[in-house]
């Protein structure tokens, strides 16, 4: 009896860790990260500047603004997706997509969508460069040898995406004051 208790119980563990998390459907059947938060304690204008300045500064070797209305920002973007093998790593790809942020009282949603998987190999070099300018819709199905590690690709980029995501509701949520720049002092060997 406790063997067959053990056996469930283990089976259940493996279970439990063998789901991932994944990507949701759009209504074209491509994968979307989507999300609403309330933001009852901001107005609209400050969620919109806080935003534009994550795009615009925090963001800015990434990510470029495509268009910046009252309301909304539509940027396009690219993430470096790592191979990491024991200890080293090197870039496998990136992946751009199109992230979308809008605001409304009280509340903001923004999401990301068109995410295409774009591979990369070494040059002559030793440089990982993209081999082609074509990308991947990481909703493909890919064939049985490379499911492993198509898999792992959608995982991380998945990763990287929920990163994103919290990075950019803590910007969203905390005051950011620009400093201002120190005029540096100039030495003048005449005084004492």
């Amino acid at each position: 009896m406790k063997y067959i208790i053990l056996f469930f119980l283990v089976a259940f563990s493996i279970d439990l860790s063998a789901q991932q998390k994944q990507f949701a459907k759009d209504d074209n059947g491509k994968f979307i990260y989507y999300k609403v938060v309330d933001s009852q304690f901001l107005n609209k204008d400050t969620l919109l500047q806080r935003a534009k300045s994550f795009v615009k500064v925090a963001y800015k070797k990434s990510m470029k603004a495509e268009s910046i209305t009252d309301t909304s920002i539509l940027a396009k973007g690219t993430m470096i997706i790592d191979k990491t093998i024991l200890v080293v790593g090197h870039p496998s790809g990136e992946v751009s997509y199109n992230f979308v942020f809008e605001v409304r009282k009280g509340k903001y949603r923004f999401w990301f969508t068109d995410l295409l998987f774009i591979p990369y190999q070494r040059d002559r070099y030793g440089n990982f460069v993209a081999t082609t300018k074509i990308g991947v819709p990481l909703e493909r199905t890919p064939g049985k040898l490379e499911a492993g590690a198509w898999k792992d690709i959608v995982n991380s980029t998945y990763t990287k995406i929920e990163k994103f995501e919290e990075d950019f509701k803590k910007y969203l949520a905390t005051d950011r004051v620009e400093k201002a720049k120190k005029r540096t002092e100039t030495i003048s060997t005449k005084k004492w």
